[in-house]
């Protein structure tokens, strides 16, 4: 709505962007030192966390092009914007393979951080939703409803000639609501499942907003948008997960336990 640029470079959805990603680290930092988190672990995490997300910007745009190829091979495979679900796909790959690949070199492991992490996800995606929202990107079916906003055509760079739903701002909202929700959830009793709650939530709520975005972003699956069938697999995979983080996180609670009572410090495998 708003693509302002400084300098013909920076622009307000780069900016926002930014701030989401280095708002996500700093929640994970404030809840790791909250958990007691071994400090060379949390500064593992940070190292493997930015690989992921610079990785995870390279996966955004192979997504989004391979959308658009198998939607009509004749434009060729070329950069044509960003996914969110494809860049959390490939950066959570990432993570998990540096992660696993460097298990046993630190006072620590994924489950001490299993809940704190998509908290910071949560509140960084709110915040680069607004940035859709400045963009332009992201908007959602025409609409005369008092919700209605004038978007500028990003093809154009002029006022769409209809009101849109503003999908963007109601994701940006919702994803905060959510990260307030299980943050005062978690800080009143620290629990294992806010990463298969986030899956599930978000998975759910993704599906469903689908229905009411307006912009072409490619095909995967007939009759399903590529965003739906990748939401509706996270919120499916969001199920096991509750199960397999109440299970690891007991188990992890029971090793430092036993530590605790030998006066071993080592909190490797």
């Amino acid at each position: 709505m708003y693509p302002y640029e400084i300098g013909g470079v920076i622009t307000l959805y780069g900016i926002l962007v930014a701030l989401g990603v280095l708002a996500c680290f700093v929640v994970f930092w404030l809840l790791a030192k909250h958990d007691k988190v071994d400090k060379r672990y949390v500064d593992f995490i940070t190292i493997i966390g930015v690989v992921a997300a610079a990785g995870g910007f390279g996966f955004a745009a192979l997504f989004q092009s391979l959308y658009d190829y198998i939607e009509d091979p004749s434009v060729g495979f070329r950069y044509n914007g960003l996914t969110f679900q494809g860049g959390l796909i490939g950066g959570a790959a990432i993570f998990l393979i540096l992660a696993f690949a460097f298990r046993n070199k630190y006072k620590g492991k994924l489950t001490d951080v299993l809940s704190s992490v998509p908290l910071g996800i949560l509140l960084g995606h709110s915040i680069g939703r607004v940035g859709c929202f400045m963009a332009g990107c992201c908007y959602g079916l025409p609409t005369d409803s008092w919700i209605g906003v004038a978007f500028i055509d990003p093809a154009t760079g002029l006022p769409m000639e209809q009101k849109v739903i503003p999908t963007n701002l109601i994701e940006a909202v919702f994803l905060f609501v959510a990260f307030i929700v299980l943050l005062i959830i978690y800080l009143k009793k620290p629990h294992p499942y806010n990463l298969a709650l986030y899956m599930i939530l978000y998975g759910i709520f993704r599906f469903v907003i689908e229905f009411w975005r307006g912009d072409d972003r490619g095909s995967l699956i007939p009759g399903l948008s590529p965003s739906q069938f990748w939401s509706l697999l996270m919120a499916i995979a969001g199920i096991p997960m509750l199960f397999v983080s109440r299970y690891a996180w007991k188990k992890r609670r029971a090793e430092l336990a036993a530590q605790a009572i030998s006066g071993d410090p080592s909190q490797n495998d």
